[in-house]
């Protein structure tokens, strides 16, 4: 297919799967309400889960209608990284896998935002945001990783626990025109980098382009996200219609 029909069918996919991305860890983070370590950090997840929604909004009503894409789709529509659907664990779990997808999500929208594309004016703009959970991230990450032994082995722990899931971040996504290898060379360098400030070991583990863990871009899900989808849709499943 070629010509501007195809370009933003290819477009809308890339929303698709950024927005089920964005929505998914939004709604992930969303569950430490309540029980996150100290009142400054329910703060700070709840902020980060809140600029994920909107992200999440802006991006799946470039696919269609967001409501409908976010409650009424089944489980193997969904088109997010198996990363983000993981549960949060303990604290270092929910660092981990937020160090490893702010990463990504920062470099991927830098260069999404130096180009012309459809999206380009979206990952200007939530760029600025995704560095902001970047360096949160990465501040919980010195401190777990350089504190106490417990601390360490747990942050340490995570880190390996969550590695399976980074090989497919770097998987062609349609519709986004990436070198996703210079993406996945960038975002090795880049989590190295704040491991090693941490004093933690880098997970070892068949990282290669060619290597992944999971096909949740191909809508092939873990077992926790069929839970956590339900959850998610409760609400809106049973009062089909309703208005607040």
């Amino acid at each position: 297919m070629t010509g501007p029909s195809a370009a933003t069918g290819a477009a809308h996919a890339a929303a698709l799967a950024l927005g089920d991305d964005a929505l998914v860890l939004s709604h992930r983070l969303g569950e430490w309400a309540g029980h996150a370590p100290v009142l400054e950090e329910e703060v700070a997840l709840a902020n980060i889960a809140l600029d994920l929604l909107g992200q999440a909004r802006v991006l799946l009503g470039l696919a269609g209608d967001e409501d409908e894409l976010a409650y009424l789709r089944e489980e193997r529509d969904f088109r997010n990284l198996q990363l983000v659907e993981q549960p949060n664990g303990d604290f270092a779990h929910t660092i981990a896998r937020q160090l490893y997808f702010s990463v990504y999500q920062r470099l991927l929208y830098e260069r999404l935002a130096a180009g012309d594309g459809e999206l380009a004016a979206l990952a200007a703009k939530a760029v600025k945001e995704v560095a902001y959970h970047q360096d949160h991230a990465e501040h919980w990450t010195l401190r777990l990783g350089d504190g106490t032994p417990e601390s360490h082995e747990r942050m340490q722990r995570a880190c390996q626990a969550l590695w399976r899931y980074t090989g497919e971040m770097f998987q062609p996504v349609e519709g986004l025109d990436v070198d996703w290898q210079a993406l996945r060379d960038a975002w090795l360098s880049a989590t190295a980098d704040v491991l090693g400030r941490a004093t933690l070991t880098m997970p070892t583990g068949p990282q290669s382009g060619a290597w992944s863990a999971g096909a949740g871009r191909q809508g092939l899900h873990t077992e926790p996200f069929g839970r956590m989808l339900a959850e998610m849709q409760h609400l809106h499943r049973s009062h089909p219609g309703a208005s607040w």
